[in-house]
Formats: structure tokens, C-alpha cells, sequence
């Protein structure tokens, strides 16, 4: 007589996980205050310019009171600056 194994295939793969919500939260333009969080990421594929501080898990926030201003570093990184409010 056949004989089924015990579990699928899909019991070892681990669960559903929710999203870790990464991503840019304050776009180009938009006006911070200090603290807050600009781009949430794993890695650095944004890098903290002027008035910007990254932090242990790569994210960038803002060290200033200013409005958002994204560049391009090189071909695959942009740059994010905080100018300052008047």
C-alpha cells in the first residue's frame, strides 16, 4: 500500500511575510522637518548629501527643517539634500 509522506512541499518554505514597506517617503520638492525619515532602503542605492544623515539600517533623514532636492551621484545613485529654510 502507498505510503504519503508527511507535509508538503510548501510547510518548509517558510510563511507569508508582510512587506518590510521600503521604499522613498518624501519625494523632490516636498518640505521636511528635522528627523524625518526621506528614503527607507536596504543598501545604498540613495546616499545622504547636504543636511542629510544615514542611518544604522541605511535609511536617510533629514538633520534640518528644508525641502527635499534629489540628484544623480553617478549612473546608479542619486543624491539626496535637505535645503535649508530661511
Amino acid at each position: 500500500m502507498a505510503h504519503k509522506k508527511a507535509g508538503g512541499s510548501k510547510a518548509r518554505q517558510g510563511g507569508n511575510v508582510a512587506g518590510k514597506r521600503l521604499g522613498v517617503k518624501v519625494f523632490g520638492g516636498a518640505h521636511v522637518k528635522a528627523g524625518s525619515i526621506i528614503v527607507r532602503q536596504r543598501g545604498r542605492t540613495f546616499v545622504a548629501g547636504k543636511n542629510t544623515e544615514m542611518a544604522k539600517d541605511f535609511s536617510i533623514f533629514s538633520r534640518v527643517d528644508g525641502t527635499v532636492k534629489f540628484s544623480w551621484l553617478n549612473k546608479n545613485k542619486k543624491k539626496i539634500d535637505v535645503e535649508k529654510d530661511k
